[in-house]
């Protein structure tokens, strides 16, 4: 009873006006965060943090929460529209979202990412209401043995995502880790890989590579194939755009990922594009036509945009509960928080449950917000894909550009997405796909960071003694080994076939 009379009062609050200007101001801004390469969720938190200063409270961290929920679809406009990922999250939606656009169905796309990422979002925070407190205490006491299965675990997708190439993407995955392991060595502090240079003591930036693996090489490719001026632009009708039939046939995938999302964001370390990567290859494997993913499936949008937006609410889990940041943006909240003196953990919800319970209803209205201004924007967005080629590319380049000197100010960023650039257009050129090496880029710290804290801890060993970390790696191993048994006597089959 305390808790629904909690959440009644912090719906209460909102009937001001100062909470819904802020609600609705939060997601325009996150969704314009979102959008622009090289603005991740954290960023666009990040710098709206100093704006807050003279505001109550619970009207900033409405505000920054706002931005967070909206930041995380945000990220799949440009991904569907221009195959130009917003957020690292966003990647997994361009598998499918992007082929949807070059099929003359944007609109699906768009469409099916915003649904996604309101229900997604929706289910997240009803978890977090609900289960914040015991599910934090779980999640911290998780040993660092079961972090790196859960990292196993995640590398496996890369036998779906693969399909008969699997080999290929396995290549990738490894090219992946192998980049992430340039920079500061996580425990010893040892230089690997830096070539002399301190801009290499952290590696290179996720975003400016994603952005060149993802953006910069379909320019090339383009530009290559002299698509510039050749071809019939294609043509979008207003009739495209998933009816509520094709919603509801998306019911069980969006369900289904927006609890894994929600479940894999209360991780610390794990986050968005983790939970995005682990839910596509989810729908992937129950799906009944797995060949069609990467193709064009709007399973595979809803399940990725579905899970980014519930690791939200997962993110927060920890948080709230127990004072823990589970991501890069939750780690700016906490500084919002002790800003207004307020100090993230148990005794918030004793002392201030307001702030606590205005922050639950604040994100349930966040996200019906941005459904009501997706809906309304989304016919201006799909007018982008209709830009001449001409006029598009060269956009598409200077976006990137700008995107990538945005992260850090730097123009050794900006060298490092035309490079990944030009490496994910000769990679594409063989078949070799982009995604894994993001996967690997992605959970490769995570990996290799807890599998050395385990080893300290309890030797080689400890892996298999502990009950969850021996469950997950047999689930990893089960994971990868099925589909390239299955990719096997389907070869086998065909062959046996041709042959007759």
């Amino acid at each position: 009873m305390d808790l629904l009379a909690n959440l009644l009062n912090g719906f209460g609050y909102l009937m001001g006006y100062q909470p819904i200007i802020a609600i609705v101001v939060g997601v325009i801004l996150g969704i314009l965060a979102g959008a622009m390469p090289g603005l991740s969720p954290s960023m666009g938190v990040a710098l709206l943090v100093p704006f807050t200063y003279n505001l109550s409270p619970q009207v900033a961290l409405i505000l920054l929460v706002s931005i967070y929920i909206a930041a995380n679809y945000g990220g799949s406009i440009t991904a569907v529209t221009i195959n130009t990922p917003g957020t690292p999250s966003a990647v997994v939606t361009s598998f499918d979202g992007y082929p949807l656009t070059l099929k003359g169905k944007a609109g699906v796309g768009l469409g099916t990412s915003l649904v996604a990422s309101t229900v997604g979002g929706i289910i997240g925070t009803i978890i977090l209401i609900f289960f914040s407190v015991p599910l934090a205490r779980l999640a911290v006491k998780l040993h660092p043995a079961e972090y790196f299965a859960l990292a196993i675990f995640g590398l496996t997708t890369v036998a779906s995502l693969g399909g008969k190439n699997w080999a290929k993407a396995f290549l990738a995955a490894m090219l992946g880790l192998l980049i992430n392991t340039i920079g500061i060595d996580p425990i010893s502090g040892v230089k690997r890989f830096t070539f002399g240079t301190y801009k290499l003591f952290d590696g290179f930036a996720l975003i400016p590579a994603l952005i060149g693996l993802f953006a910069l090489s379909e320019v090339f490719t383009r530009i290559e194939e002299y698509k510039l001026d050749k071809g019939k632009e294609t043509e979008f009708e207003e009739t495209q755009w998933p009816s509520f039939l094709d919603y509801w046939k998306l019911k069980l995938t969006i369900f289904r990922s927006s609890v894994l999302g929600t479940l894999i964001g209360i991780f610390p370390g794990a986050g968005a594009t983790i939970a995005a990567f682990l839910s596509y290859d989810l729908a992937k494997k129950s799906s009944k036509d797995p060949e069609s993913f990467g193709q064009g499936n709007p399973d595979g949008v809803a399940a990725a945009e579905a899970a980014n937006s519930s690791s939200v609410g997962g993110a927060l889990v920890p948080l709230l509960a127990l004072g823990i940041p589970g991501s890069a943006t939750t780690a700016v909240l906490v500084g919002a928080l002790m800003i207004h003196d307020l100090v993230p953990g148990p005794l918030l919800f004793v002392e201030r449950p307001d702030i606590i319970y205005s922050l639950f209803a604040a994100l349930l209205i966040a996200n019906i917000v941005m459904l009501a201004l997706g809906l309304f924007g989304a016919r201006l967005w799909i007018k982008v894909t209709v830009i001449p080629k001409k006029v598009l590319l060269p956009s598409i380049l200077a976006i990137s550009i700008v995107g990538s000197f945005a992260v850090n100010y730097s123009f050794f960023d900006v060298g490092t997405c035309i490079g990944f650039g030009v490496a994910g257009w000769l990679l594409k050129k063989y078949g070799i796909p982009g995604a894994p090496i993001v996967l690997g880029m992605v959970l490769g710290k995570l990996a290799e960071t807890n599998f050395r804290r385990a080893v300290i801890m309890g030797g080689y060993g400890v892996f298999f003694t502990r009950p969850v970390s021996l469950i997950l790696l047999i689930v990893a191993l089960l994971s990868f080994g099925v589909p390239l048994y299955q990719t096997h006597k389907a070869n086998k089959k065909e062959r046996a076939t041709e042959q007759k």
